[in-house]
């Protein structure tokens, strides 16, 4: 039975293989551990193997662990991203405990985190998330709209714009996973010669990274891969 220490292996010798394979450097793509839903033992032992950027989408789960992780790990840095659905009453602790935020799709909860993110840490990071595939069900928001909120954010005093993020419709269709993450790369081309300093694609999961990278992510975000199939909700 393989260990998650033998996954994350896997998992980054795929993205290295998928990025060989497009011509990129494999450095370029940031493997974030999605573990939701998966106990602070699980993030341990995934720390212990070198890994250090976690994605979590409940807030109180996430604060559990980020608290967890602290008192047995105290010496080791992890970055925390949070990739949720942002309710306005968790803006406050996702802006006290993150260092990124990858979920953001409504000027008002950007401002919000603008606020409340604490003088004393660093800038937030985000992202806006932007709806690619116009599924009614999927969170993000319009090209059109992710243009205007990024715009916004960047006067926002304690926010760092990176870039965009997208959860396009699941396909085993290689041809319609390229196109999506396409779609979502020509935005963010189209927001820097607009004058946006922005750095980060974050689209790409378990199922599709290699086409996410061979369109030009920089973030996959992997959870059943590393962690294994999710048996419960939080």
């Amino acid at each position: 039975m393989s260990t998650i220490a033998d996954n994350l292996q896997a998992v980054n010798k795929r993205i290295a293989d998928a990025a060989h394979t497009v011509s990129r450097d494999p450095h370029e793509v940031v493997l974030l551990a999605v573990s939701k839903t998966f106990g602070p033992d699980a993030v341990i032992d995934a720390a212990r193997a070198g890994q250090r950027a976690f994605g979590e989408n409940y807030v109180q789960e996430a604060l559990n662990k980020i608290h967890a992780l602290h008192s047995t790990l105290p010496d080791v840095k992890l970055e925390w991203h949070f990739i949720g659905p942002i309710q306005s009453n968790k803006t406050r602790s996702i802006a006290e405990n993150f260092d990124w935020v990858h979920s953001v799709d409504r000027e008002k909860i950007a401002l919000r985190l603008s606020e409340q993110r604490p003088a004393h840490l660093p800038p937030l990071n985000v992202c806006v998330q932007v709806n690619v595939s116009g599924e009614a069900s999927k969170s993000g928001v319009s090209a059109e709209e992710a243009i205007r909120i990024a715009h916004a954010i960047t006067v926002m005093p304690r926010l760092r714009l990176r870039g965009l993020m997208a959860i396009p419709e699941p396909t085993e269709d290689v041809k319609l996973q390229r196109a999506a993450f396409h779609a979502l790369r020509d935005l963010f081309e189209k927001l820097r010669v607009q004058g946006l300093i922005i750095d980060t694609l974050s689209m790409g999961m378990s199922a599709d990274l290699e086409a996410a990278i061979a369109e030009g992510t920089t973030l996959v975000r992997v959870g059943t891969a590393i962690f294994g199939v999710r048996s419960r909700a939080p």
